[in-house]
């Protein structure tokens, strides 16, 4: 057993990279180094009475895997050692996350502002889905705080943004949103997927819950599904822990333990794709057959002192447009050797997208060119290859237009 006068036996007091690695472990009597991984879907009462005291939540303990698991329950105190939040959930996907983030905090007649530069998925569940249990929902322009404050109704209950955003990497200056939505009374729910827990922390900016695809950065190498929500104690173990143990989007004990691997070495892993991205931003922010580049902390980009306010790297994913819209965007995808055409990101190949035909396909052309979607749009999450050899990737690529 560790010496419990050291210092260091505080997670508290941990470097966040030791946290990656160690935060939230438990150890069976066996003692084993890596964690251990509980596939079991119940657990055993010594008697009838611990079973009551247990449902009462009277005594600590296990009930069924639907809602607590000792896997997953490892995955969530790393998670939120990380990321500084008080507790958190895992889920079954990332868009189990937004949705149960959202759907625990509102009731038929609330209303939600919400950032229209949304992944497609995201705004679904905005637009489409909450509307039809009695949620309205206002959609606006997130990249000026003063649109949310427009925005605000007596009912609204919940503001929702993702910054950067999927596909454009346009940003929301999160502590004034969560200044404007505390003022009236509403939560402020991040979607921090694309800056990842370790370039921006949501919650201590003001957002009440932040959410992950832990498919994403967290697994990051394309072996298992899974998602996150953290936040306040008294959030998760309330209205989310209710409504996940009622309806069920559970983490399986597997992919928790699949993702606890993926935490060991996320912050190696995602500061060298930054350090790659920022060479790629870089080469094609001066090529000819660009039309422009979008990534956060390159000058170029429009809200570049928000960036470097906000974030500490400007994370994974660019996006770029090839001059002459589709057509020239398909040939450069198609050419690439390197680079794998998927709709997944944060991985530690390095993956190219046309959003307009894949991820944001459902939307109409107007919504799309509304949030910067453009016929020759493309978005690149740039992996763990050689920077090199991904710049000549897409210099042979380009050349081909």
């Amino acid at each position: 057993m560790p010496d419990p006068r050291n210092p260091l036996s505080d997670p508290a007091r941990r470097a966040p990279d030791t946290l990656l690695v160690h935060g939230g472990t438990e150890r069976s009597p066996h003692g084993e180094t890596s964690e251990a991984m509980f596939v079991n879907s119940g657990y055993i009462y010594p008697s009838s009475g611990a079973a009551e005291r247990r449902f009462k939540n009277e005594d600590p303990g296990y009930i069924y895997s639907r809602f607590s698991n000792p896997t997953v329950e490892m995955f969530q105190k790393r998670i939120a050692l990380l990321e500084g939040a008080e507790a958190a959930r895992g889920l079954a996907t990332g868009m189990a996350a937004v949705t149960t983030a959202l759907m625990s905090q509102v009731r038929a007649g609330d209303h939600v502002v919400s950032a229209r530069a949304l992944f497609g998925s995201c705004r679904y569940v905005v637009e489409d889905f909450l509307p039809r249990w009695g949620v309205t929902s206002t959609l606006v322009d997130g990249r000026d705080p003063e649109n949310f404050a427009r925005a605000m109704q007596p009912n609204t209950k919940v503001v929702f943004l993702e910054t950067p955003t999927n596909p454009t990497l346009e940003l929301c200056d999160i502590a004034a949103v969560a200044e404007i939505a505390h003022a009236h009374g509403a939560k402020l729910i991040v979607d921090n997927v694309f800056a990842t827990p370790i370039f921006q922390s949501p919650l201590k900016l003001g957002a009440d819950l932040v959410c992950y695809s832990a498919t994403k950065h967290i697994d990051g190498q394309g072996r298992a599904m899974g998602g996150a929500i953290l936040g306040s104690q008294e959030l998760i173990g309330g209205d989310i822990h209710t409504f996940i143990r009622q309806t069920g989007p559970s983490m399986s004990p597997f992919n928790a333990w699949v993702l606890l691997k993926g935490l060991e070495t996320l912050s190696l892993r995602v500061e060298r794709m930054a350090q790659n991205a920022a060479r790629i931003a870089d080469f094609l922010a001066g090529h000819p057959k660009v039309a422009r580049v979008l990534y956060p902390h390159h000058k170029d980009h429009p809200q570049y002192e928000l960036a470097k306010r906000q974030m500490s790297s400007g994370s994974t994913l660019i996006a770029f447009e090839v001059a002459g819209g589709q057509e020239n965007a398909f040939k450069v995808s198609d050419a690439l050797a390197i680079i794998l055409i998927s709709n997944n990101l944060g991985d530690a190949k390095s993956i190219i997208t046309h959003p307009r035909t894949t991820t944001h396909q459902r939307l109409s052309e107007e919504i799309r060119l509304e949030s910067g979607i453009t016929p020759g749009l493309l978005r690149l999450s740039v992996g763990l290859e050689s920077a090199d050899d991904l710049i000549a990737d897409l210099s042979y690529a380009l050349d081909q237009v």
